[in-house]
């Protein structure tokens, strides 16, 4: 590989910006991650794009807060705007673990330090810029503005916090993947320079000009509601009652996952949230640009060999899909990706392995050929109008929908491909893989044999030596709840896992993750999952406490109580008393646990459980 200029990144201080002889940004970028320029950091991928558009863009990664601020002073005041992104996960899941203890370390920072980012960054940034440059337009993204776009439940704070559009006086939100409605957003933004002939953008102006952009939200003082429009309970009601609270989700998670979606509003005191429905999908070429941008895939040169543990990660994955039609109860991906899937190109794909294969310590082995999820790459509706019509969270649960094409045809020509490249030894699927849909009877005949030939490929050749599922619990009641398949399929799967192995003479291992404190998951049901999964002969290892993040289905039963589809009571571990409780039968085969499970299993009058667990 070449060696590399400094001007190979986009510039992250004045400096580098003069080495490409640049005086003035046309857009600043502050994130909350550190800057490495590779597709899987969101302020890359928009710092690119931005930069193919014609602009110069600046990112300024983990600006110091604390000081006289001027690392938000550095760059001076952009012509269009200054965009803010917390980075590639919420502050406040990046920082704590569910016990509200800090995480082990920051996978975004150097080194994986704790102290690079403050708590509610994206507030924490928009206000800092807002105070040194109150008439510049602000627009915030990323995962932390996109699941924090309305009322929604902080379990930090153990409250009902406003749409982060008033706490952080931004002018415009971007929710979801961003490359769209950045586009559209500078495109008319420029248009206005351009005609007005001023030399910088004003906030009130961007606010105007972009108000009906698709997948953007806004503070408005007032608003008129239309005849497309769904007008949700204000903030203040939300707070005297979880009903409200519960409708509201149910309302919002609805629109997410329409084709044709209605513009959301909602009322607070200050005015009123108004959130524009999604653009489309993204077609595969709109995607295949995305990836294909000149990124250097390094971290920037001022981290000087630090370690950045999120892209030791990733740095030999390649992302083939965006969306997931999961649905999951607990986790954003598809509220923030959305449920359809976009998907790249062969080409595309083919082409950023052979970029990977460049990089100085690349042995030929990549680490992930997935996705969101490993296998739903080119995967859809058969017949659109349907889709069209529907509004369900997930395709696959409570059963797979018969529109869903589950053909995994596709994914084995892609793999076929990529192994075939001289300079792959060996692809590995990383992600976790949907064995629901693999186990599925179709009815056609070729989809079903694909199926099967899939599984094989992936035991047989793509696991590196332990393969990654999510059966996230054991009791149908909670995984009902989960919007997950029941824990007989992943008994199932097991034994054609078992067999392909003993057919080839792997010794391969099956990697279940699990949940505790789910909504629902109580400690009687955690101890029959430690009973079952002991009966498997599984020590297990990938296991986590639930965490309530902003603006999941599984937090809203968690705030309310309620599941808010049936409006049923749902039991929730509250305490770090009772959710300790549950997380201990994880580790049944601990002597130091043994006495404790025996004593709380005593008390349940479970002596069933106790000789089953061998305690």
């Amino acid at each position: 590989m070449a060696e590399r200029k400094i001007t190979d990144w986009l510039p992250t201080t004045r400096k580098e910006a003069q080495a490409r002889g640049w005086e003035q940004m046309d857009v600043v970028i502050f994130s909350g991650d550190a800057y490495v320029d590779h597709p899987s950091f969101g302020a890359a991928v928009i710092g690119r794009l931005l930069e193919a558009e014609g602009l110069r863009v600046a990112i300024v990664p983990q600006p110091n807060w604390q000081d006289d601020l001027r690392d938000f002073k550095k760059m001076g005041r952009p012509r269009l705007f200054f965009g803010i992104s917390a980075g590639c996960m919420d502050s406040m899941v990046n920082k704590y673990t569910a016990a509200k203890r800090f995480r082990s370390e920051d996978a975004y920072s150097p080194d994986g330090k704790h102290s690079m980012r403050p708590e509610y960054a994206t507030t924490v940034y928009a206000n800092a810029v807002k105070s040194l440059f109150p008439d510049a337009p602000v627009l915030i993204g990323g995962i932390e503005a996109s699941m924090r776009r309305f009322t929604h439940y902080d379990y930090w704070q153990d409250s009902l916090k406003k749409s982060i559009l008033v706490d952080s006086n931004a002018d415009i939100l971007v929710y979801g993947m961003g490359e769209q409605p950045i586009l559209t957003i500078v495109d008319a933004l420029k248009k206005e320079l351009e005609i007005s002939g001023e030399q910088y953008m004003t906030a009130q102006r961007a606010r105007e000009i972009t108000a009906d952009i698709p997948q953007t939200g806004h503070l408005v003082k007032r608003v008129t509601k239309g005849d497309n429009d769904t007008l949700l309970f204000s903030h203040e009601e939300c707070t005297k009652s979880k009903e409200k609270q519960a409708a509201n989700f149910l309302a919002i998670e609805k629109e997410s996952n329409r084709v044709n979606a209605r513009r959301l509003i909602q009322p607070c005191s200050e005015g009123a949230i108004v959130v524009n429905p999604p653009f489309a999908t993204m077609t595969t070429e709109q995607l295949d640009h995305s990836f294909d941008l000149p990124y250097t895939r390094l971290p920037h040169p001022k981290y000087n060999g630090k370690r950045i543990p999120a892209y030791d990660m990733i740095k030999f994955s390649v992302n083939i899909h965006r969306g997931c039609f999961g649905g999951c109860a607990f986790c954003t991906i598809s509220a923030h990706q959305g449920k359809f899937i976009a998907n790249r190109s062969e080409e595309s794909i083919l082409r950023e392995v052979k970029e990977i294969a460049k990089l100085p310590d690349f042995k030929g082995y990549l680490s992930d050929l997935g996705g969101p999820s490993a296998n739903m790459y080119m995967m859809r509706g058969r017949n659109s109008a349907a889709c069209a019509k529907c509004s369900r969270p997930s395709c696959i649960q409570p059963k797979i929908c018969p529109n869903l094409n589950i053909d995994h045809t596709p994914l084995l020509e892609l793999y076929r491909k990529v192994d075939a490249l001289p300079q792959i030894k060996k692809s590995f699927i990383g992600s976790g893989v949907r064995y629901d849909m693999l186990l599925h009877k179709s009815g056609d005949k070729a989809i079903d044999e694909a199926s099967a030939r899939y599984t094989e490929e992936l035991i047989k050749n793509h696991v590196s030596g332990r393969l990654k599922v999510a059966p996230e619990h054991t009791a149908d009641n909670v995984l009902r709840l989960m919007r997950k398949p029941s824990f007989a399929q992943f008994h199932e799967f097991k034994r054609i896992f078992d067999r392909i192995n003993n057919a080839h003479n792997l010794r391969q291992q099956l990697i279940p993750y699990f949940i505790s404190s789910h909504p629902g998951s109580t400690i009687e049901s955690m101890a029959e999952l430690a009973a079952e999964t002991r009966q498997l002969n599984f020590h297990l290892e990938q296991v986590q406490d639930f965490t309530p993040t902003p603006m999941t289905m599984a937090t809203e039963m968690y705030y309310t109580g309620i599941n808010p589809e049936t409006n049923e009571k749902v039991y929730c571990a509250r305490s770090m008393r009772d959710k300790e409780a549950q997380r201990m039968f994880f580790f049944w085969y601990k002597p130091e646990e043994r006495r404790r499970l025996r004593e709380t299993l005593k008390r349940l009058g479970r002596n069933d459980l106790i000789k089953k667990m061998g305690i």
